[in-house]
């Protein structure tokens, strides 16, 4: 016993060693911000003052009246589901279309993965520019088609600005959840598939009730991540569109970053900060709770 404690007590200590930096980082950085945000939210201050008006739950009582915040939280609804929709499956596909042609695709999958390597500040300029009603890419292509000058407004009328926006974002992170898969396909063993294809199953039969089942849980992580990644979208959607035309694509972030350092109310920003952190967290762990995968080794 006196060995195996000892052993213990080495391992512990090791273990605190290691992690101490790692926590204290994550303390600072993560943690500490969580709970300041809270504590700010009780306040009414502008951010650069040093005096500070507590008042309660004013702030709070404000927010759950403020239509610009629910509006902000549906178009935050309306990405999720879009991103969901559009981006995991789309990734499943490439994955399987890259798993199925080996070595023989890496070209494919060097090209694929390239928007995702691009910042989401540079590709947001280059579809500002790319979708510019005059000159950009789609009303010269329209006006090239019907023979005379032809405009299109994209990024400045409703609802398209929302969902060319969704597009955009799909186009940039479709090749994570695309790597993401290959990787997966990579852990199902290969001696399954060739049992499979000496049973008489086709490559769509394969993947249809194997290896789709077996990749149940990446599915899961994939769409947790991306329902937390599409509720706090700013950069992208800020340099493309900053929340207009009149709030048809404002987002929580974006609200919050108006709020915060455009009107100088660091208290209501913080209190909008903390709503997200709150709707954010009940999402993911609702989610969680409800997609339950099997898991199958």
């Amino acid at each position: 016993m006196g060995l195996a404690q000892a052993k213990a007590k080495s391992t512990a200590i090791a273990a605190t060693v290691f992690l101490f930096p790692a926590l204290l980082l994550i303390g600072i950085f993560i943690v500490y911000p969580v709970i300041d945000t809270f504590v700010i939210s009780g306040y009414k201050w502008n951010g650069i003052s040093a005096d500070k008006v507590f008042v309660g739950l004013e702030n709070w009582k404000t927010l759950l009246h403020d239509e610009m915040f629910w509006k902000s939280f549906k178009h935050n609804l309306i990405v999720m589901v879009f991103s969901i929709v559009l981006q995991i499956p789309l990734g499943m596909l490439l994955a399987t279309f890259l798993d199925a042609g080996g070595k023989k695709f890496n070209f494919f999958k060097i090209i694929w993965f390239l928007p995702y390597l691009m910042s989401s500040v540079a590709i947001a300029f280059l579809f500002v520019y790319a979708l510019a009603t005059n000159g950009g890419m789609v009303s010269s292509f329209a006006s090239l088609i019907q023979g005379k000058k032809v405009t299109i407004d994209l990024l400045g009328t409703a609802p398209n600005a929302l969902y060319t926006v969704i597009g955009v974002m799909a186009w940039q992170f479709t090749p994570f959840y695309m790597v993401y898969f290959i990787a997966g396909y990579g852990n199902i063993d290969t001696t399954i598939y060739e049992a499979a294809i000496i049973d008489g199953a086709t490559r769509w039969q394969y993947i249809k009730n194997i290896a789709i089942p077996l990749l149940g849980p990446i599915f899961k992580t994939a769409c947790i991540m991306s329902l937390i990644g599409s509720l706090k979208y700013f950069d992208m959607i800020w340099n493309m569109t900053q929340g207009g035309p009149a709030g048809t694509t404002e987002l929580m972030a974006t609200y919050m970053y108006k709020l915060s350092f455009q009107q100088f109310s660091m208290g209501y920003g913080s209190t909008v900060a903390a709503g997200m952190f709150i709707l954010i967290t009940a999402i993911a762990l609702i989610f969680n709770k409800v997609f339950k995968v099997k898991e199958v080794y």
